[in-house]
């Protein structure tokens, strides 16, 4: 008897998330273990590149690090950029939830969220790095039907439903009926690309060069998808003075951070009414009804859902949890044999 047979992929499970921002990992009757940052910091001595922490403390090293230590996230886009590093950080992660390697072993099945959008050999490189990390049997969940089945929605009933999954790396906008998706599409805007844009933004506007952290902090404070009436909520920010090269801090207000996410927004909303330009009657006939489910870590930018719905005239709810919705929906479809079509052999 095979290890497979012997202990019986359902008995033993694990979800992951494989976010470009977070990984999230979901465990069979425990629910979600654990959400860290999906950086990895390398140390190189004598030639040798080590990993040296994952996660948290990684993420703190960022823009920190000394000559031979490297804050690297081995995801962008949704995508595995780094194969090796992203094997270890997938390793580091379940032997975390799993409180040793050992006791892994016995988790035959493992559960991953890829775009839509992701090719072949991309879903390839997901499936070998956790099959490297430890798992015996490695499937796939599109990452709009997880956030469908996460934020609740009755994905498996002939009704259609209207999901957008903002992440990091990408956008997901999906029609989903009767447990499959009707029309999908991927953009590879999210997360990322609005601090990118704030990072931008400050350095044109005020001459002011802020990190990777800094701009993201700046996007959580007073980011808001929709111009505020005035300046609205004002914050200082901290970084080199581009002119003098001096330390230097300056205040950004919320007004001009919409500015500086206007693009990617304007993206997301352009995303959202080509899906249902392309939507078949029946099925956007449904959609007004049910309305629009924002999910991701995205959705939580203040009036984004307010933005979508300007745009398309139709109810834009954002999910409860939002954040954890993919993960919970890949956890879901792991433990309950309603789902089990969505998963997809690696």
């Amino acid at each position: 008897m095979s290890f497979f047979h012997r202990f019986g992929a359902a008995s033993h499970g694990i979800a992951i998330d494989l976010g470009t921002v977070n990984t999230v990992v979901y465990v069979r009757d425990k629910g979600i273990v654990l959400n860290e940052p999906s950086v990895v910091a390398l140390e190189t001595r004598d030639g040798v590149r080590r990993v040296k922490v994952v996660g948290n403390e990684a993420k703190l090293m960022m823009g920190k690090t000394p000559a031979n230590i490297q804050a690297i996230r081995p995801l962008r886009d949704g995508v595995i950029a780094d194969i090796d590093v992203a094997e270890q950080m997938i390793k580091h992660f379940i032997t975390k939830v799993m409180d040793g390697q050992s006791r892994f072993r016995q988790r035959s099945q493992v559960v991953i969220c890829v775009p839509s959008g992701s090719t072949m050999v991309e879903r390839r490189a997901i499936r070998d790095a956790a099959s490297n990390a430890g798992a015996l049997t490695v499937q796939l969940i599109e990452e709009s039907l997880a956030a469908a089945i996460g934020a609740g929605l009755q994905v498996a009933e002939p009704m259609g439903e209207m999901v957008v999954d903002i992440g990091g790396g990408t956008t997901e906008v999906a029609v989903l009926s009767l447990g499959g998706i009707a029309y999908s599409n991927s953009v590879r805007v999210g997360g990322d690309k609005m601090d990118d844009m704030i990072s931008s933004y400050i350095r044109r506007k005020h001459n002011l060069m802020v990190g990777e952290m800094t701009a993201e902090r700046v996007k959580l404070t007073i980011g808001c998808a929709v111009a505020p009436e005035g300046s609205g909520l004002v914050m200082g920010v901290k970084g080199r003075d581009l002119v003098n090269g001096r330390p230097a801090e300056v205040r950004v207000s919320e007004a001009e951070v919409a500015e500086a996410l206007a693009e990617p927004v304007g993206q997301i909303v352009s995303a959202v009414r080509a899906a249902l330009e392309q939507t078949p009657p029946e099925l956007a006939a449904d959609i007004i009804d049910a309305g629009i489910t924002l999910t991701g870590g995205g959705a939580l930018l203040r009036r984004t859902d307010e933005a979508i719905a300007k745009a398309t005239g139709l109810d834009v709810r954002v999910a409860d949890d939002a954040l954890m919705c993919v993960a919970k929906g890949a956890g879901h479809a792991l433990e309950d044999s309603t789902y089990r079509n969505v998963l997809i052999a690696a």
